[in-house]
């Protein structure tokens, strides 16, 4: 799941909820016991090293083709107190967690930094593992097509058209290893690395749609588990999958909405968009509205105009990091009320987009099958514009699994309370990317396996990034000592 830098923030290049990173290289390991060489990239710890897994790209035929998954670790700062392997499951679907050793590593208490051994990984499709692309052209690349955006007026006609060159691509040029991409796999895939570090059991901080990929372990490994921190959790909808995970999108942004407008009108703000709170909202409203019919034009940005769904895409990426997206935000409408453009952000190469557009692709429509009828997302998508109307119908409308060329190969995950009660759910309030009422959702279904620490908090991310020095401390005590609050709690 990155800080989201501020000029990333304008369009595209990292947000925390598809965990879009550049990759790491790791170096292959041989087949049998993992060997560690040094990883390649830079501002990583030098203890950190890298090796790859092999895994079946079909799980149902375990003797046909392998995969590598890339995997990196720092070893325990004390091997007297060392207690096993914590996993680091990254955000996404797109996103690794191969720095994460490194970069959280940092961030982590030395109780927990000596209780483990710090394991990243690139899951499966996500290069440096056995990657997946798909030929997408430049222009359905940017995120405003990536998340669906419906047209201006509310018509879904060109991103059911968007979908089609997208899922004709991927059938085109796309790997065999496309069909095979799903969060269920990812588990699977969870369990060699835990075998291959030759741990008896697994213990895991998951983030946002990693907590998902987490929850898919707890069902499918439920005795393989020792301790399972999930922060920023994921809606567990057992038949749309994943597609619950983008309709909650416009609850999050209405829950997080009046916080961005207090911020924003706020006397000493250098960004200030408002004498008050209530003027920010219709404010937002108008000034999309208005790009809406009148883009301003944006050499070098993808796609080159600022309009009102790059404005919009802006906020829901600037919610999830209020310290520095709303800079972002705020920057973004007082230049396009005036006409102009900020400087055009920097974004990946199209090869890095196009690898994690693969992965997002076929992980979200692997998982469950989406409807395949324009009616049918015209009709969600005119609703959504009703009540929510910051996002524009955008949640309820058609992605690239609208004409995704293969069905899913099992159902969705199904999560149930079977299994040792070892999980520890840790939520921010206010959570644009994975809102609390989908956090909810997972924390009812885990039932007696789990205890919820709720943050009075904003953004996504909760432990040690957007939460509360108290959550922080509940989430480092059950990592170092396996204490977890005697039920669920909440911190101010």
């Amino acid at each position: 799941m990155q800080q989201i830098k501020r000029n990333a923030a304008l369009v595209a290049a990292s947000v925390v909820l598809l965990g879009l990173t550049v990759p790491l290289s790791a170096s292959a390991a041989a087949a049998g016991p993992l060997t560690w060489t040094k990883c390649e990239g830079t501002g990583l710890d030098p203890r950190q090293r890298c090796a790859t897994v092999d895994v079946p790209m079909d799980y149902s035929d375990p003797d046909g083709r392998t995969i590598r998954i890339a995997v990196s670790r720092i070893p325990s700062e004390k091997p007297a107190a060392r207690r096993g392997a914590l996993l680091l499951i990254p955000g996404g679907p797109g996103g690794d967690s191969l720095s994460d050793p490194s970069e959280k590593g940092r961030n982590l208490p030395r109780s927990v930094r000596d209780a483990y051994d710090l394991i990243g990984f690139a899951p499966r499709g996500n290069s440096p593992s056995t990657p997946v692309s798909c030929d997408t052209d430049h222009s359905d690349l940017p995120r405003t097509k990536l998340f669906p955006w419906p047209a201006a007026g509310g018509s879904v006609a060109e991103s059911m058209a968007t979908a089609r060159r997208m899922s004709d691509a991927c059938a085109r040029d796309g790997d065999e290893l496309l069909q095979h991409v799903s969060s269920k796999n990812n588990a699977r895939d969870i369990d060699r690395i835990r075998v291959a570090l030759g741990e008896r059991k697994l213990s895991a901080w998951a983030i946002s749609y990693g907590t998902y990929v987490g929850a898919a372990y707890l069902e499918l490994f439920p005795r393989r588990t020792d301790r399972i921190v999930l922060d920023s959790n994921s809606h567990p909808d057992p038949v749309r999958a994943l597609r619950a995970w983008f309709a909650a999108l416009e609850v999050g942004v209405e829950d997080n909405f009046p916080e961005f407008a207090k911020w924003a009108s706020r006397p000493a703000n250098p960004y200030r968009l408002a004498r008050s709170a209530a003027e920010v909202r219709p404010l937002f409203l108008r000034l999309a509205a208005r790009l809406d019919r009148t883009p301003i034009p944006w050499p070098g940005a993808n796609p080159e105009e600022l309009n009102g769904n790059v404005l919009r895409q802006t906020m829901l990426d600037g919610f999830q990091d209020p310290a520095d997206g709303y800079a972002a935000v705020a920057e973004l409408m007082l230049a396009a009320r005036k006409g102009t453009v900020p400087s055009a952000p920097q974004a990946p190469p199209d090869s890095v987009l196009r690898n994690y557009a693969a992965v997002l692709a076929a992980t979200v429509c692997n998982d469950a099958a989406w409807p395949r009828s324009a009616a049918a997302y015209q009709k969600d998508v005119a609703a959504s514009r009703l009540k929510y109307p910051l996002t524009a119908g955008m949640p309820r409308n058609a992605m690239v699994c609208a004409a995704w060329p293969w069905q899913p190969k099992e159902p969705p995950v199904r999560v149930t309370d079977r299994g040792p009660s070892d999980v520890l759910l840790i939520q921010n309030e206010r959570d644009v990317a994975t809102p609390l009422s989908g956090a909810l959702k997972l924390r009812e279904a885990l039932g007696r396996r789990a205890v919820m620490v709720t943050n009075d908090a904003t953004g996504h991310g909760a432990y040690l990034d957007n939460g509360t020095a108290c959550g922080d401390a509940l989430v480092s005590r059950f990592l170092a000592t396996g204490e977890r609050p005697r039920k669920d709690t909440y911190c101010r």
